[in-house]
């Protein structure tokens, strides 16, 4: 076995583990206790989602509350900034540039961090005998530390990125999936046993995530082909031989966008509309916006025609026909049969749209059929379909990771 990755493992391991610690730390000033019951008893929605995707950090009020929320919201903000803004664009393709980004998201994070640990400061004051002394200092102080926090996740990920195996953000995050499962699992199961949900829920449930799971390893190995051939050309000194190679077109080139890119438009909205119904008093149209969104079913078309509509846009931005057509140009490369210029273009749109449309009925399903099947069963359990989808891919890097490492010893 390679020795590197023996090195890279074990430095993984003892990040993870040292993230786990910190979730189990709690913020100064609260009772952990009678937050936990009150949690208990309000956790579904988005502080269900919040709590997976945290480790189970919110339930503990602990100093890594915020996991790294902040940073990946930082970063989808730039990368939509980029989608209209050229000189981000252009920032971004150069070694330079993508440090003065990097210095963005973090200036970004802190903001967003900042902004988040203060509603929860305000929050928790509200919320019966959580803070024993609220006020001023433990605003401040709950600001601090869960800004801190923040910011030691994002520095242990690059960490973990640079002297460890797969990306340390993903990991962080599916750690987290993953530290909930088995008590999600067993209270699944006891309530089976207690009668209190029907006993073909769990087999149902069991045999939907296998096949979800499946259909996430299938759909992001997945990929469109297009064979481009080169022409004999002259490269400097050297003559290079006729070829052909294989133009690879990923099923979900998006991966997560649609879905935060959704849930952060809804949260948007939701807020407007609160602020809306202060500002406009005796206006009743801001409520019927909040209660339409939070009808299941309405919700849940909503949530699914927004994770199609960015999946088609931020692939169509990641995947420029006319950008790759005067690439290949360039390069002296065609597809068979296509004429270079306009035409390759146009066969590459066509080509292009037709597995976007593919990858966003994939990622719909992935996303909403857990939600669905909580719904429908009445489970007191989230099922995320962004968990699995964290987990499937965060596998599949690390394999494909370890491979490499493998065959190079």
């Amino acid at each position: 076995m390679s020795t590197e990755l023996l090195k890279r493992g074990a430095f993984t391991i003892v990040a993870l583990l040292i993230s786990w610690v910190g979730l189990h730390i709690p913020l100064p000033g609260v009772d952990v206790t009678a937050w936990a019951a009150v949690f208990d008893m309000q956790s579904g929605g988005m502080l269900g989602q919040a709590n997976a995707l945290s480790g189970g950090a919110v339930r503990r009020l602990s100093i890594l509350s915020l996991s790294i929320t902040p940073y990946v919201t930082a970063a989808i903000i730039l990368q939509v900034l980029a989608m209209v803004w050229r000189r981000l664009r252009a920032l971004a393709d150069d070694e330079r540039g993508r440090i003065v980004v990097e210095r963005w998201t973090l200036g970004i994070t802190v903001l967003l961090a900042l902004f988040q640990s203060y509603g929860v400061a305000t929050a928790l004051e509200g919320v019966g005998p959580v803070v024993a002394e609220p006020g001023l200092l433990f605003r401040v102080t709950t600001m601090l530390t869960l800004t801190a926090g923040t910011l030691f996740l994002v520095w242990l990920a690059g960490q973990m990125t640079a002297r460890g195996l797969g990306n340390g953000l993903a990991l962080i995050i599916a750690a987290g999936i993953v530290n909930l499962l088995p008590p999600a699992i067993a209270g699944l199961l006891e309530l089976s046993r207690q009668g209190a949900i029907a006993p073909a829920v769990v087999p149902t449930v069991a045999l939907v995530m296998a096949a979800l799971i499946v259909l996430v390893v299938v759909a992001e190995r997945s990929r469109r082909r297009l064979t481009v051939e080169f022409a004999e050309r002259q490269v400097g000194t050297q003559t290079l031989p006729r070829q052909s190679v294989e133009l690879a077109v990923k099923l979900n080139p998006a991966g997560l966008m649609p879905s935060y890119l959704a849930s952060l438009l809804l949260t948007v909205v939701l807020i407007a509309t609160t602020f809306a119904a202060l500002f406009f008093e005796g206006s009743q149209w801001p409520n019927k916006i909040q209660g339409a969104l939070g009808h299941p079913l309405l919700h849940l078309v909503v949530f699914a025609a927004l994770i199609a509509f960015f999946t088609l846009l931020y692939t169509a931005f990641v995947c420029d026909p006319t950008a790759m057509a005067a690439r290949l140009a360039a390069a002296g490369g065609t597809l068979p049969g296509i004429p270079p210029g306009e035409a390759t273009a146009s066969h590459l749109d066509s080509v292009i749209s037709r597995t976007a449309g593919l990858g966003a009925a994939y990622l719909v399903v992935v996303m909403l059929l857990p939600d669905f099947l909580t719904g429908f069963f009445g489970l007191p359990i989230a099922l995320g379909g962004t968990s699995i989808l964290v987990l499937v891919c965060v596998v599949l890097d690390l394999a494909a990771e370890i491979r490499g490492y493998l065959g190079a010893g």
